[in-house]
């Protein structure tokens, strides 16, 4: 066995023995409320990001298929070369005008959009300031940009973010980057008051809605509808980043966002952008129709938030520790990730899919269930997990 195999062997073991070892679960159905997990059966789906239940819509299923019959299973080339095709412009004109922005650009994730934006927006002297709990994606985009001096801020702490940005004041060109809605913990930033510390500093505030789109507002378009404000311009958000792999039909592919001029430097400079084929056409198509449902049925978000609010009293009622959100994530907090693995264990036995999440994901004690509610969950369904939810085990 080589040194790399027997360390590899050791950790896997250390995990197993400390009940934190991860399983995949084998899905034989479509992501929908009610799905099959192979060899335990049928169970309620709480653990997934399809918010608005467009994973499985009929209409977005057949956008898909007609897009793969037109344009074949996928581009062969970068954007640059011949992978651009007009389902691609199509689907960003659309979310440009979704979101408010001038422009927009697909990538193949999110991951890649953080990671094509964050390392391109800045130079040598720049400064990038990030909120302590963001995506691992703005993270690692973060660490890759070595260029610009890297400063972390304390969570959602305006004080902190002051101070911090006073230390980068010469800095030519600051970028402050944060989740919309942080994942684990259900919150969600405070942006007014963060695009006005931006405007006092002089900083550009780059905004990952992942989470927030389809979800928050009244008509599902994110954290700044939620708030009442303007997607860009001198009180708003200067560029945003998001997936459309959940909210909007759940497949994959991500987006950046935001003024004209950004969007033609990334399509110059974007490494994601120059070396990586483009979002396959048939994500592209069944995307643009998950965001034309999404605007003409705006009853889906209504839904969606009556879902939470019904799930997040229920466990309250049940004495269950609920994390405050207006989102759709609902964390309970259990403290030990031994504790979160084997609830969610006993769970799923039950037919109810919850995950469980512990350390490293989470900090040490503060494990959890997390609960991803979706407008399709019924009300049927949520009156079925709060009943495996009351009869678990302490």
């Amino acid at each position: 066995m080589s040194a790399l195999s027997h360390r590899l062997r050791g950790t896997l073991d250390e995990l197993r023995a400390a009940g934190t070892y991860k399983l995949l679960r084998h899905l034989t159905a479509p992501m929908a409320p009610v799905t099959q997990i192979a060899e335990i059966g049928e169970v309620l789906v709480f653990c997934s990001n399809n918010y608005l239940g467009l994973a499985n819509h009929p209409e977005v299923v057949e956008a898909g298929i007609a897009g793969l019959k037109k344009y074949g299973a996928g581009t062969a080339s970068v954007r640059f070369i011949c992978g651009t095709f007009d389902c691609h412009l199509a689907l960003e004109d659309r979310i440009a005008r979704f979101l408010g922005t001038e422009a927009a650009l697909t990538y193949v994730s999110c991951w890649n959009a953080n990671e094509g934006l964050i390392t391109n927006l800045v130079q040598e002297g720049d400064a990038i300031v990030s909120d302590e709990l963001n995506h691992a994606s703005i993270i690692d985009a973060t660490r890759l940009a070595r260029q610009a001096t890297r400063k972390v801020y304390a969570h959602s702490d305006l004080d902190s973010m002051r101070s911090v940005l006073g230390e980068v004041e010469q800095s030519p060109v600051k970028i402050v980057v944060t989740d919309g809605v942080f994942s684990m913990e259900g919150d969600i930033a405070k942006l007014p008051e963060l695009t006005e510390v931006c405007r006092e500093h002089g900083a550009t505030l780059v905004v990952d809605d992942s989470h927030g789109t389809g979800v928050l507002g009244q008509h599902g378009r994110g954290v700044h509808e939620h708030f009442g404000i303007t997607a860009t311009g001198p009180a708003g958000v200067d560029v945003f980043t998001g997936t459309l792999g959940k909210a909007l039909g759940g497949a994959a592919g991500g987006y950046v966002a935001g003024p004209r001029e950004v969007i033609d430097y990334l399509i110059q400079r974007s490494r994601p952008q120059l070396f990586s084929n483009a979002l396959p056409p048939t994500v592209a198509c069944s995307a643009a129709k998950a965001l034309e449902i999404l605007e003409r049925e705006p009853e889906r978000v209504t839904r969606l938030h009556q879902n939470v609010a019904k799930m997040r009293s229920g466990l309250q009622n049940l004495g269950f520790e609920v994390l405050e959100s207006p989102t759709a994530i609902l964390p309970i907090i259990v403290g030990d990730t031994a504790k979160a693995i084997r609830l969610s264990e006993e769970l799923l036995k039950k037919g109810v899919f919850v995950i469980g999440f512990g350390f490293p994901v989470v900090p040490e004690g503060a494990a959890r269930l997390r609960i991803q509610m979706s407008a399709a969950h019924t009300d049927e369904h949520i009156e079925r997990a709060l009943k495996a939810f009351s009869e678990l085990s302490s």
